[in-house]
Order: structure tokens, then C-alpha cells, then sequence
């Protein structure tokens, strides 16, 4: 758990220090590399305990395999289900086409194609997935 809070703690200092006086999309991208890796190890905590609670098939240990499975058995716990989600996300996200905007700027803004979509991310949007993520944590604990 203690890695969990650790990286939440650099990850939050991104968000509101580094974030505040660069106003870079490679800060951006390096605070949703965090977020995925706090995730991660949040993944593993979750198959843990469905472990402890007898709900875990054994799986390969492919990290596709694990989420499909934790989706599964966490369907009905929204938070989890939406940070999993989430996680997807994160996890394709140095793949994906990205077009940065109004750099070094107030509405420092990163647009990415994601499933055909066009998701803008900007500090709006990462205050949300923080609060998400904040949630996830302590529904974890």
C-alpha cells in the first residue's frame, strides 16, 4: 500500500506544482504514466484479495487477462470498474496520436484519439481523474 501512496504523492506534485509553472504536455503525459503505475499496483492489491475472497480463476499472468477478470468481478463497484477503465486509457496512451495546444500557457490543453473518439485533457480534466483516482485509493485500503 505504502507504494500506492508514493505514487500518488509524486503523481500529485506533478498535477499541482510541475504542472502549475511549466504548463507542458510532456508533464501531462508523464503524470498519467504515474497515475497508470499507481494503478498497477493497485490492480495487484485488487487480485490479492479476490484471492483471499475465492473469487480469482487462475489466469495467465498477462496484464489483459488480470483487467478482464477484475472487470468481472468488480462490475458492480463503480469506482473500481470506471478507474479500470481509466486504466485502459492510460496504458495505450503512448500509442495513440496526440496534438498538444496553448503549450506554456493558461489553457495548456492535450487532445488525444482514443476509440475514434477525441478526448481533450486539459486541467479539468485531470482534477477529475484525480478526484477518481483518490476514490480508488481509498476504496483499496
Amino acid at each position: 500500500m505504502e507504494d500506492i501512496i508514493k505514487e500518488k504523492i509524486s503523481a500529485d506534485h506533478l498535477l499541482y506544482v510541475s504542472l502549475k509553472y511549466t504548463k507542458t504536455c510532456d508533464v501531462i503525459i508523464n503524470l498519467l504514466s504515474r497515475w497508470k503505475n499507481m494503478i498497477e499496483k493497485g490492480i495487484d492489491r485488487l487480485v490479492e484479495r479476490a484471492k483471499k475472497e475465492r473469487k480469482w480463476k487462475p489466469v495467465p499472468n498477462a496484464p489483459r487477462a488480470k483487467l478482464i477478470q477484475l472487470k468481472r468481478i468488480y462490475i458492480n463497484n463503480q469506482i473500481i470498474s470506471e478507474t479500470l477503465n481509466l486504466y485502459e486509457f492510460f496504458r495505450d496512451i503512448d500509442k495513440l496520436d496526440k496534438v498538444r495546444e496553448n503549450e506554456f500557457r493558461k489553457g495548456v490543453n492535450l487532445k488525444v484519439f482514443y476509440k475514434n473518439q477525441i478526448i481533450n485533457i486539459n486541467l479539468d480534466k485531470l482534477k477529475e481523474y484525480a478526484s477518481l483516482l483518490e476514490r480508488f485509493i481509498s476504496s483499496i485500503k
